[in-house]
């Protein structure tokens, strides 16, 4: 008789404030140089005083914007934060997760599409991308097309759009 491994269901995924997770699983998140590698624009090290201000600049977008970026929970544990964010006219999607939690981007993007969809202020998002990001083919899968190189605080990065089609 042959023993199968037994399979779990995925975590539950849950939408929060970065009001709601303790400021030091937020610094020990932002202070792992492996997110850093992904963050060209992260050019100092983080500490309490970063994240309070982080939080609060993340806080006044939902006030200025009506949306924002959420901490993500898996399971009720914090895993990142990202979300939606007004660069001029366009929603920029944005998705920033701990390293041992990477496989669940692909799970949480298509939450936060589906979201979008369902938004009317949200035909579409655009996605900013360091030129050091190889792997590309999940974007290409979702049918996001590349639009152009831009410079972003003196940042290249290659920007991409998704059409989202309203539900």
């Amino acid at each position: 008789m042959t023993e199968t491994s037994p399979s779990f269901p995925p975590p539950a995924i849950k939408l929060a404030r970065l009001t709601d997770v303790p400021p030091e699983q937020i610094l020990a998140h932002m202070s792992d140089p492996r997110v850093a590698t992904h963050l060209p624009l992260m050019t100092e090290g983080w500490d309490a005083a970063m994240v309070r201000q982080f939080v609060e600049m993340k806080e006044a977008r939902w006030q200025q914007d009506g949306l924002g970026h959420w901490a993500f929970l898996a399971d009720g544990a914090y895993v990142g934060w990202g979300g939606f964010e007004k660069e001029g006219e366009e929603w920029d999607l944005g998705l920033v997760l701990r390293p041992d939690c990477f496989g669940l981007g692909p799970r949480i993007s298509r939450h936060l599409l589906e979201f979008a969809r369902h938004n009317a202020r949200i035909p579409y998002v655009t996605f900013l991308l360091p030129p050091s990001r190889k792997s590309l083919g999940a974007l290409s899968r979702m049918g996001a097309r590349f639009l152009e190189e831009i410079d972003y605080d003196g940042t290249r990065f290659l920007k991409f759009r998704l059409e989202t089609p309203q539900n």
